[in-house]
């Protein structure tokens, strides 16, 4: 048996998480976003007590679920996808693309981000907002990155992240609602209405930097073109 605070005692702890969020996801597919903790235990095959070794309080497990949906994004929007050698309206429809699939996979794991909150000293924060936050810094530090690399003069880049981000969130439940009666809904609908809104919020952002991307050419083009005394 692994003694407590070894490395193979931190992996057994890591993966029974894992299993908790698995079941978490499994429960609330199945039975609507109001899960309850015993739900959860008994879908995992354990006991209340032994979900609760596991994490802090309810809050800590409904921010693993939330963290386990940012990253289930991400992981399908960023690896082997290099965006510089797409177009702007490709790169787009691919990232909003991933984040559709993922909530069309488990549509009432979004309701429930939706609907709970994170409860921590008396006050409260939607989970919807701290899945909002995380693609936010996220998509803000790739940005940074791709403007860093022509030396672009731009202004901070977190607001239009946030804003681009929070159209796909606060759009979603009218995608879902609109689905209802559907085996599951369709993603490319998601795309097709959120993606033009997006890149409003984008073209505005790059031409108040004097930025100009035709968004049917390729990225790395128009990086050179700034790049370029």
């Amino acid at each position: 048996m692994a003694e407590e605070g070894t490395p193979r005692s931190w992996d057994r702890r890591a993966r029974a998480r894992e299993e908790f969020i698995d079941a978490a996801y499994r429960v609330i597919d199945a039975h609507g976003p109001r899960p309850s903790m015993n739900d959860i235990a008994q879908e995992a095959g354990a006991t209340k007590p032994r979900l609760y070794r596991h994490f802090e309080d309810k809050a800590d497990l409904y921010k693993a679920i939330a963290d386990r949906t940012t990253n289930d994004v991400y992981k399908l929007v960023a690896p082997r996808f290099n965006f510089l050698l797409t177009t702007p309206h490709e790169a787009l429809h691919h990232a909003i693309t991933g984040y559709a699939e993922v909530v069309a996979e488990h549509p009432n794991v979004f309701r429930f981000l939706a609907d709970g909150e994170l409860k921590q000293d008396g006050g409260g924060s939607a989970l919807s907002l701290d899945v909002e936050r995380d693609l936010t810094n996220r998509l803000a530090g790739v940005a940074s990155t791709i403007f860093d690399s022509v030396s672009a003069d731009v202004s901070d880049v977190r607001f239009t992240a946030r804003a681009a981000v929070g159209i796909m969130v606060s759009t979603t439940d009218l995608w879902l609602e609109s689905s209802k009666g559907a085996a599951k809904p369709d993603p490319e609908y998601f795309v097709d209405q959120v993606a033009p809104l997006v890149w409003g919020v984008l073209d505005a952002f790059l031409r108040r930097n004097g930025i100009e991307l035709d968004p049917t050419e390729p990225l790395y083009l128009a990086l050179a073109r700034i790049k370029s005394p």
